[in-house]
């Protein structure tokens, strides 16, 4: 007996640990991939149950859905907006800025909104009035600001005469209001009707084809301050345009920034002073002071300089050809600062002149005459 259980015994082969704890790892490893693949299994079946029914009910929940994400995206901007611009460096930076006038005269000066000490509210067309009892083109043209002649002239009246109930058209600028024709330019219309072409360029509200080249559109409609029908000359006294010398000393704290006439006083939606010379002068600074810019940009000033003079006025000279002086750099009055000339949105060799103060463009005249 005993040599028969020891041979049995000698016959099971041992099992170690190390193939014991390898088996069990095999045996975790196909349960959790069983499991694994169950709950992918179970997942797929659910995902194609909803998209079925979405499917079926398409269209039924998208308001729904829509609406709250929206409002969970209004809600999110609200709450984290704040923050997150004060945590940004570059968000907090640009609303911090204390002065953005650099960037204001980098842009079109004529499609800005600038402020100036004139509130009358302008008009972009002609309107229509009913005459009342009393009314005479004189007491019409001071209620709307134009001339007596401008209302005769765009109403096509053969007399100064009117009476109640009739109406008259009112042009919104002193002048003529013209209708285009095939192969006229604003330098032919404005020799026509005896004014300069800048005071054309400069009305706001005169659209053009082409903004570099003044080009006009055949049908459309012009309006051109100051201009004097052919035939209505002689009744017209006009005086010469006043000349003046660069240097001169004004009524206020400035010279004159440059010589020659001036063709452009200011008015509401031109609150500068445009004096032409086509010797082309120079230019020079109307007081002492800080340029502050000294650059060109296409259209609107074109090549320009701006000077702060300390005493809460700013000047600024537009369209000259040629500039003499860098931004930063300290300049005396009568110092030139650069050369009349013709860039930007100009007809013709004129400097653009204008004084500002805290913002607001003022009338240079009541600093210079």
């Amino acid at each position: 007996m005993y040599v028969v259980y020891c041979s049995l015994t000698c016959m099971i082969p041992e099992t170690s640990f190390t193939s014991e704890f390898f088996a069990y790892v095999r045996f975790l490893n196909r349960y959790f991939l069983s499991r694994l693949f169950y709950f992918y299994n179970n997942f797929e079946k659910l995902k194609d149950l909803i998209v079925a029914i979405l499917v079926v009910k398409r269209g039924k929940y998208s308001q729904s859905f829509l609406n709250t994400s929206f409002f969970l995206l209004v809600s999110a901007a609200l709450i984290g907006g704040p923050a997150i611009a004060e945590s940004n460096p570059f968000i907090a930076e640009y609303f911090n800025q204390s002065d953005q006038s650099q960037a204001v005269l980098e842009t079109d000066v004529y499609s800005l909104p600038i402020d100036t000490t004139v509130s009358q509210k302008p008009r972009d067309g002609v309107i229509e009035y009913e005459v009342k009892g009393g009314d005479t083109l004189v007491s019409i043209g001071k209620k709307f600001d134009v001339s007596a002649e401008s209302i005769q002239w765009a109403t096509n009246l053969q007399s100064a005469t009117i009476k109640p109930g009739q109406k008259v058209k009112i042009p919104p600028v002193t002048g003529i209001v013209h209708k285009v024709n095939s192969g006229e330019s604003i330098y032919s219309i404005a020799k026509r009707y005896t004014t300069d072409a800048q005071k054309i360029a400069n009305w706001p509200f005169n659209d053009f084809a082409d903004t570099d080249t003044f080009a006009l559109t055949v049908g459309q409609t012009l309006y051109v301050p100051d201009g004097v029908p052919p035939q209505e000359k002689p009744r017209i006294i006009r005086g010469r345009a006043p000349t003046i010398a660069a240097g001169s000393p004004g009524s206020g704290s400035f010279i004159w920034p440059t010589s020659g006439s001036i063709s452009q006083s200011p008015i509401w939606y031109h609150m500068a002073v445009d004096i032409s010379n086509r010797s082309l002068p120079p230019v020079i600074a109307a007081d002492t002071g800080t340029v502050t810019y000294a650059g060109c940009i296409k259209g609107g000033y074109g090549c320009h300089v701006r000077i702060n003079h300390a005493n809460g006025y700013e000047t600024l000279y537009a369209h000259m050809s040629q500039l003499y002086v860098s931004q930063g750099q300290g300049i005396s009055r009568g110092v030139a600062v650069g050369k009349l000339g013709s860039t930007g949105r100009s007809t013709g060799p004129h400097l653009h002149f204008e004084v500002r103060s805290g913002g607001k463009l003022l009338n240079p005249l009541g600093f210079l005459k």
